[in-house]
């Protein structure tokens, strides 16, 4: 047993060894033609770390020949396919602005958007490259309004927003939260201004109500009256908009809050 799993690990270390010595002589002539094709071998079969390797050193002397719009459109979606997307969405658009009138400058510019989706972080993260996937997809639309790729980048905006409403919707929690109000309520009413349809709306209409009632009892005399007459409004609002909301209860009690609060104001407005 021992002897023959020398003799497969042999075989196995014989292989990689005539594997890499191939591919080291590929590297290593000055044969661009046989580079290129031996490139797109590798691509085609899959061994997308080689043909990369190679795109990557043709592309340094053969831009700006007659094969520089293959070597960049294979480096750049062998470095897709190796997970590099800030590198592949980087290249696809630079194919996108170095051939704009190729058969292949549709799909480059798609991709260079797709890739800022790709590397789109969680909601709680900086949200750059959101943006920027955005507004590239919005690019290719504006570029290609007839593409049949615009119903799906339509979607990945949609997604992309999303993204940016959870995110929103949290920083606005959080604010009120630590008893931030002022800031809560700026960060819901941004929401809503932003995202009328969100839907995070009607819990962050019926949070505003919540946020201005603290706002409210934590005021100074001089601003208290106007504060509840805000929160009143925002009750009023709410109900409007939501008669048979899940948060129906908990509004009706923050409500009657205000109205106490109202109502202590105005007696002890009239006593002095």
């Amino acid at each position: 047993m021992a002897g023959r799993l020398f003799i497969a690990f042999s075989l196995i270390f014989a292989l990689l060894a005539g594997g890499c010595n191939g591919f080291s002589k590929i590297q290593k002539s000055t044969d661009l033609n046989l580079k290129f094709t031996k490139a797109k071998e590798y691509y085609a079969s899959g061994d997308y770390v080689k043909a990369q390797m190679l795109f990557d050193e043709l592309y340094a002397v053969m831009r700006n020949t007659n094969n520089g719009e293959d070597v960049l459109f294979y480096l750049a979606y062998s470095n897709y396919k190796l997970g590099d997307y800030i590198l592949a969405g980087y290249q696809f658009r630079v194919f996108y602005r170095s051939y704009p009138l190729s058969a292949r400058a549709e799909e480059c510019l798609y991709m260079s958007a797709y890739c800022h989706y790709l590397i789109s972080p969680s909601y709680s993260l900086d949200q750059y490259d959101t943006y920027l996937a955005i507004d590239q997809f919005q690019y290719f639309v504006q570029m290609f309004p007839n593409s049949e790729r615009v119903k799906e980048c339509n979607k990945l905006i949609d997604a992309l927003h999303e993204k940016l409403q959870k995110k929103q919707f949290e920083i606005a929690k959080m604010y009120l939260n630590i008893s931030q109000y002022k800031a809560a309520i700026t960060s819901f009413e941004i929401l809503l201004h932003d995202y009328p349809d969100s839907k995070y709306r009607e819990e962050s209409m019926f949070l505003l109500i919540k946020a201005k009632y603290y706002l409210a009892v934590n005021s100074i005399e001089e601003k208290k009256e106007q504060r509840i007459k805000e929160a009143l409004t925002q009750y009023n609002s709410f109900a409007a908009q939501f008669p048979e909301s899940e948060f129906s209860g908990d509004a009706k009690t923050f409500y009657d809050k205000i109205i106490k609060l109202q109502n202590d104001f105005n007696e002890d407005k009239k006593s002095r």
